[in-house]
């Protein structure tokens, strides 16, 4: 049977709902695609908890990115260091806390750089190790000092800061700092990862959840399938009922938000991704990232059945029996400069192959009939 959707008409009756989810589960775990809106559901959420003229919300999420800004002295062009906005409430504390010791546990294993907290200007500043060749021909290790990081070094960092004032928020007793922490909302933090280090870091937040001494309960949203089916695997083990798992879409039509929960199994956004690009061809509104979105789901189904390409997924058509055609299409139109943000039209003719390699892969893998119900005649008229 398809499973209901719950709408909800704005996001702050969203954030609502979350919270009453949160009434009987411990961990949400939410899908959705990029512009969605989980960013700003995070702000709401957190906004929800300030109602009774107190706050309960630790949030990761891009404003929690910008609260680090580089200095990179321009005058001389040799002491880089990472500032800190001290004014937000994010970092209160810090100097009692010992934190460099607290990140490098999390830091540590993902990166080759350390770093150094300086209490007093509210600074970081990084170094590397390199090997060098000596007088004597031999390599040995230097210390390079106040280096600038790479951006998606540095987000990695500033994840590894959160985690560790995470680990402090569910240890926290009464009147130490972040004891007002009840709520963990994380979204998207691993946008700069490749699936390998994505595994790595769902698998440390799943423990340290799931470690946690007190009743912290936690929200995490993300556009990443790896992030979510590892999430949703750790953290429903051995407390499966402890954890709720969810596909949030956007309606645009009716500017509402639809909840749908995935079921036991953390495998519901391929089917979630095979609706939209259902819907998108049933009405015609296709526009050019929807092939980037058909091929990611084409490049899975092949991993998933042994096949090196993409194009072994692909059904042969009387005018291109190989797939040649259709592959080059998709290489083409999935690696252009398209974007979800502001999307463009796909040309007509497109739109007909697009119809077509979808119509094709889904005749060759079955799914339910009851989630995709066979066209009417009517419908299937051009």
């Amino acid at each position: 049977m398809n499973t209901p959707v719950t709408t909800f008409a704005d996001l702050d009756a969203l954030a609502a709902g979350l919270r009453t989810k949160l009434e009987a589960k411990k961990y949400l775990l939410l899908f959705a695609y990029n512009g969605t809106g989980k960013t700003r559901l995070s702000m709401a959420f957190k906004e929800a908890g300030k109602q009774a003229g107190g706050r309960d919300t630790l949030y990761f999420n891009a404003y929690t990115e910008d609260l680090f800004l580089w200095d990179n002295d321009l005058e001389h062009d040799n002491q880089r260091v990472l500032r800190l906005n001290t004014e937000s409430s994010f970092f209160e504390g810090l100097e009692a806390l010992e934190m460099d010791n607290r990140i490098r546990r999390f830091l540590q294993p993902l990166v080759d750089f350390d770093f150094k907290i300086d209490t007093e200007n509210w600074t970081i500043s990084f170094s590397r190790n390199i090997k060098v060749l000596n007088d004597d021909g031999e390599l040995e290790n230097v210390v390079v000092e106040d280096i600038k990081i790479s951006r998606g070094e540095e987000r990695i960092f500033v994840w590894c800061f959160f985690l560790a004032i995470a680990q402090l928020a569910m240890d926290a007793q009464e009147g130490q700092p972040y004891d007002w922490v009840k709520f963990l909302y994380i979204d998207d933090p691993i946008s700069s990862l490749d699936d390998n280090n994505a595994i790595a870091v769902a698998s440390r937040l799943a423990l340290l959840l799931k470690n946690s001494g007190n009743q912290t309960k936690a929200v995490i949203s993300t556009h990443h399938t790896v992030f979510f089916n590892v999430l949703c695997n750790e953290l429903s083990r051995p407390k499966p009922k402890l954890l709720g798992q969810y596909f949030l879409n956007k309606d645009e039509a009716a500017v509402a938000y639809g909840l749908r929960y995935t079921g036991a199994t953390p495998f519901f956004h391929h089917v979630a991704i095979l609706k939209e690009l259902r819907r998108a061809e049933e009405t015609g509104d296709i526009y050019t990232y929807h092939f980037g979105i058909l091929r990611s789901l084409l490049e899975k189904s092949a991993t998933f059945h042994g096949y090196n390409n993409f194009s072994a997924c692909l059904k042969p058509v009387q005018d291109d029996p190989d797939g040649i055609i259709h592959a080059r299409l998709i290489n083409l139109l999935s690696h252009g400069d398209y974007s979800h943000f502001e999307p463009v039209q796909m040309l007509p003719e497109n739109k007909q192959y697009f119809s077509q390699i979808l119509s094709g892969f889904m005749s060759t893998y079955k799914f339910n009939p009851e989630i995709f119900p066979e066209p009417t005649a009517q419908e299937a008229q051009p």
